[in-house]
């Protein structure tokens, strides 16, 4: 069943952050959608299934970036 979650980012301060939070985060499993706004620091993910958090965390860690939760 699709999905949208919205998640904050504490982090990102421009376009390049905003891409490089969207690729970390596409290249998870069942992902068709990501829209990262650095000025609200929110990430909105659409998958094909709920993901768990803690998978997002950790993409978002990679990146470079903290996950503070959902919004």
């Amino acid at each position: 069943m699709p999905t949208t979650a919205v998640f904050t980012v504490e982090g990102m301060s421009c376009g390049h952050c905003e891409r490089t939070v969207t690729a970390g985060l596409t290249a998870l499993d069942g992902v068709t959608d990501v829209t990262a706004d650095a000025k609200s620091g929110q990430v909105t993910i659409e998958s094909t299934e709920p993901l768990p958090e803690d998978q997002v965390r950790s993409a978002v860690i990679r990146a470079g970036f903290a996950l503070i939760g959902r919004a």
